[in-house]
């Protein structure tokens, strides 16, 4: 990892020019950064960034405008952009993975990609909601269809994702229990309005007992290491959405207990403008994003390794010079 400068163009048609303030790092970047998501350097990392329009080819926007990135990227003329469903979209990526992303001074964005920031959170605050909190959102609302008075159980709460949907679960009205392997985070999940906290090796009885014989909804990220505890900890009618594999991508489950529970399980990643459009309304609503740490941008690689200790909690956000 290294800093350069690169030359920046005014902006295209139907584009927005942004000085950033703050980027947030995500699990996905160090995928990119090891190799892991075969993407070919160099490339800028970041999905998710704050910061002030500086130029613009849009009506929408002018400058000094204070703005956030949506994350997705997609065509915004296919059938399926047309229709709200960009997730569906043939050219359907991430910011930093599919193109040069945030961690940088100054980034082109379609005009399609920008909102305005919350008027309530602070920089580090805006930059640490756009990926996890979309993503969130679609799992627990579009995907797992979660209500208010439900139990929701979100297993590794402390990662980025995590901690998200722990803040929106209490957000819409559920009854939220977290798993995690560091006591601190269980500790901390519980400060935010947990109502239990159990260790991620083993914690499937635990939440049938104290849910009182098993939870509606199950928010899965982790994948083989808990996936089996995750469709055991489910009610009858249950349902498992799943938005990653940190640790691994095969796993084997006993299906009678799928079909026999009537249990679902639902795949989900990022989500719609339209979603997007309904996490402002929720962050602006109260629902907050947690940050874990602040870096600058020169100190990308702590940051990284920050990213990937066990025990942070929330998002690590670089913070970008002028």
């Amino acid at each position: 990892m290294h800093l350069e400068e690169r030359p920046l163009g005014p902006p295209g048609t139907g584009q927005v020019a942004i000085e950033l303030r703050t980027a947030a790092l995500n699990r996905l970047d160090l995928w990119v950064a090891s190799g892991a998501q075969r993407v070919k350097p160099p490339r800028v990392l970041g999905a998710d960034g704050a910061g002030v329009v500086t130029a613009s080819d849009s009506h929408r926007w002018k400058v000094g405008d204070e703005v956030v990135v949506f994350p997705s990227l997609c065509c915004w003329e296919c059938d399926a952009c047309r229709s709200g469903q960009q997730v569906l979209c043939p050219d359907f990526g991430i910011l930093g993975e599919d193109e040069d992303g945030s961690a940088c001074q100054r980034l082109l964005v379609p005009a399609r990609n920008v909102f305005s920031k919350p008027g309530n959170l602070t920089w580090p605050e805006a930059a640490a909601f756009p990926l996890t909190f979309l993503t969130a959102w679609r799992m627990l609302v579009t995907r797992a269809r979660l209500r208010a008075g439900e139990t929701l159980l979100v297993v590794g709460v402390g990662a980025g994702v995590g901690v998200a949907a722990l803040v929106l679960g209490l957000h819409l009205g559920a009854r939220v229990m977290v798993t995690s392997r560091s006591p601190q985070t269980r500790r901390r999940a519980l400060a935010m309005g947990a109502e239990a906290a159990f260790d991620s090796a083993s914690f499937w009885q635990e939440a049938r007992d104290k849910s009182g014989g098993g939870v509606d909804v199950v928010f899965e990220h982790v994948g083989p290491a808990t996936l089996d505890q995750s469709l055991r900890s489910l009610v009858r009618g249950g349902r498992l959405t799943l938005c990653g594999s940190t640790s691994g991508v095969r796993a084997e489950i006993g299906l009678p207990r799928v079909f026999l529970n009537q249990i679902e399980i639902l795949g989900s990643t990022m989500g719609n403008a339209g979603e997007f459009r309904a996490v402002l309304d929720a962050v602006e609503g109260g629902a907050k994003p947690v940050v874990d740490s602040i870096h600058p941008l020169r100190e990308v690689t702590g940051a990284l390794q920050r990213l990937e200790q066990t025990d942070h909690f929330g998002k690590v956000v670089l913070e970008i010079p002028s």
